[in-house]
Order: structure tokens, then C-alpha cells, then sequence
């Protein structure tokens, strides 16, 4: 059964390219149904592929391939809860080695314009301490950096 709610994102005629990428590199990802266009549109042509159903880490996904009209931003974003620095590593160098580019403060975007905010537990815990001068350090630390390093956030947490 076809999940209630599903993200919707948009492509310039690159959803498989996307979806595929997605499924090789996030755990718990896959590309399902491909369907084609039953007749022309305005980003495309009867046969063309229309829509991908995939899922990111569990999260069921439609790309639909609607042309140049509307770019991804970032308003919208996957934000990835990270284990180690291995696992933010992975991750972030997949999407940025990939095409992508990198922003702030664990923030990337991959080739497709879309934002990802590869995100440590350790980083969480640390902007979210209850002490707001650890909280302060940390986040300050984080405020640096792009690519986020957990011992740096670490040292900052301790002071």
C-alpha cells in the first residue's frame, strides 16, 4: 500500500539519476516504480520518465521530472543523524565528491541542488547541553566550521 504521505521533489529530468544515487548511498534507501509520461508534457515527451517512488532512509519519495521551472533551496532539507565522524565523513564526501558542494555548519548540497545537513549525535547533544555555556561553546565552534568535526565540537564542549 502506497504510503499516505510522501515528499515530493523536483527534477529537471534527473529524478532516476537522483533516486539512484540516493539508494547507493544512504542506508535504508531504494528506487521502486519508475513510470513513464502516458503523453506529452510541458518538461517532456509520451515515454519519457515522469515520476521515480524511492525512499531516503526510510522516507518514501516521489522525483517527478517537471523541467527547469522550480529549483530545489534551502528551505528544504534532509538532515542526517550521523554516529561517528566515519559515518559523517562517508556521507558528507559521497555528496560533495558527487557533484555537490559544500555549505555551513554540516550543511551540503548535492548536484541536484538538493540540502542535506549531515548532523553528528555528538554535535546535537552538544548545541543542546543544558549548560548554556557548553551549549554556547559548542555552538560557536560549529559556526566555523563546514564539514562538522566531532572532536573539535568535543574539545569545545569540554572547554
Amino acid at each position: 500500500m502506497p504510503s499516505k504521505n510522501t515528499v515530493c521533489l523536483w527534477y529537471n529530468g534527473t529524478a532516476l539519476d537522483a533516486a539512484t544515487f540516493y539508494a547507493k548511498t544512504f542506508p535504508d534507501s531504494a528506487v521502486g516504480a519508475v513510470h513513464r509520461a502516458p503523453g506529452d508534457y510541458p518538461a517532456g515527451k509520451q515515454g519519457n520518465i515522469l515520476t521515480v517512488e524511492f525512499t531516503v532512509m526510510g522516507i518514501p519519495c516521489l522525483g517527478l521530472n517537471g523541467g527547469p521551472a522550480f529549483q530545489h533551496d534551502e528551505a528544504f532539507s534532509f538532515q542526517v543523524a550521523t554516529d561517528d565522524q566515519a559515518e559523517t565523513d562517508r556521507l558528507w564526501n559521497a555528496i560533495i565528491d558527487n557533484g555537490g558542494s559544500p555549505s555551513a555548519c554540516g550543511w551540503c548540497k548535492d548536484k541536484w541542488g538538493l540540502s542535506w545537513q549531515i548532523t553528528p549525535r555528538a554535535l546535537t547533544a552538544a548545541v543542546t547541553d543544558p549548560d548554556p555555556a557548553v551549549a554556547k561553546r559548542a555552538f560557536d565552534a560549529m559556526m566555523q566550521m563546514t564539514k562538522i568535526d566531532i572532536a573539535a565540537i568535543e574539545a569545545a564542549r569540554r572547554g
